[in-house]
């Protein structure tokens, strides 16, 4: 038979629990990448740990790589707006034209670095993007490094070596400035390169030196042709996202845990682990004895001059929508420009 003392030890016990069990959360992250990718094992899977130590275990982020939890790479936005998961790591333009502003991350030339780009993206972002993204609750936004062309033999060196070959592009407008460029643009999300690069379905792809090693991107190709200068080729917008109802519906200060890791300084964080991927990367390449070419300089010139009616598109386009394009672009190189003189 329980004692009274040991009795109220167990009911103090049982009430202090009820209030702490119901505010523990468990956050269910879903992303494209595999495990061992570099962004993943130095930016989501540290940013979950983060977290949960922050919050003193009462948060739990579950992280599954890879698409795990199922869909394509193209639903991952919807998984986080309709709760199918929390949180989501994921490029906008993986659904064309359904994010028309922040199509211009991808527009040719504007890319700095991505910590630079990064930061640039979230003031942006705040600025004129929110509504565009209402249906989620954001942590970071942000842009990789200025993405490069890896392709099978022989090396390109100017436009027209791109003419009658078949290269993968991982959003609308990168697919255009490939059309522009004289190659036949294939659209499919990053985690397919490797598979269509072995199978010949494709002769090359534009990423970011980053992440070709998690696809194998060095050893299926053989030949790189990178830009130089202060504004790269391309590059492309991505979104660290929420389910908002999860989040509203977290204590207050577990709120303030996530809050504490959002933002430009999260943003930046996600850029800067691209950054320093890229290097580790390209000395991969090379120590293959794969072929390098880089593009700098006047050399620049015509591939600026083949790509410059991407962006007189999209003004275009967006003047349709009664959207002050040129204002926007010139607001995003004012940011670009401010991040890079930082």
């Amino acid at each position: 038979m329980i004692g009274r003392t040991a009795l109220a030890t167990a009911l103090a016990a049982t009430l202090l629990a009820g209030p702490l069990a119901a505010q523990e959360v468990t956050l269910r992250l879903h992303h494209i990448l595999p495990a061992q990718a570099y962004s993943a094992a130095n930016f989501i899977q540290p940013w979950a740990d983060r977290v949960m130590e922050q919050s003193q275990g009462r948060i739990e982020v579950q992280v599954y790589p890879a698409m795990s939890l199922g869909g394509t790479p193209p639903q991952l936005y919807d998984q986080a707006r309709d709760g199918v998961v929390d949180i989501v790591w994921t490029l906008a333009g993986y659904t064309p034209g359904r994010f028309p502003l922040a199509e211009i991350f991808d527009l040719p030339f504007i890319a700095a670095n991505a910590e630079q780009g990064s930061r640039a993206a979230w003031r942006f972002f705040d600025a004129h993007l929110r509504e565009e993204f209402a249906d989620i609750h954001p942590i970071a936004v942000h842009v990789h490094g200025p993405g490069h062309l890896h392709i099978s033999a022989p090396a390109v060196r100017t436009p027209d070596d791109l003419t009658g070959r078949s290269v993968r592009g991982g959003t609308r407008m990168v697919n255009r400035l490939l059309d522009r460029l004289g190659a036949t643009p294939v659209g499919m999300p990053v985690s397919q390169v490797s598979e269509a690069l072995s199978r010949n379905v494709i002769d090359g792809t534009v990423i970011p030196w980053e992440v070709t090693q998690a696809f194998r991107v060095a050893e299926l190709t053989g030949t790189h042709t990178e830009f130089l200068g202060d504004r790269g080729l391309y590059t492309t917008f991505f979104l660290f996202a929420m389910n908002p109802e999860t989040y509203a519906e977290m204590p207050q200060d577990l709120r303030a845990v996530i809050d504490a890791n959002s933002g430009m300084e999260t943003s930046a964080w996600l850029g800067r682990v691209m950054d320093e991927a890229d290097a580790p990367a390209r000395d991969a390449a090379m120590a293959r004895g794969n072929e390098i070419v880089t593009i700098e300089g006047a050399a620049l010139e015509p591939w600026r001059a083949a790509a410059a009616s991407v962006r007189a598109e999209w003004v275009d386009a967006m003047a349709t929508r009664g959207v002050d394009a040129a204002a926007l672009i010139a607001d995003l190189e004012r940011l670009m420009a401010e991040e890079v003189s930082r």
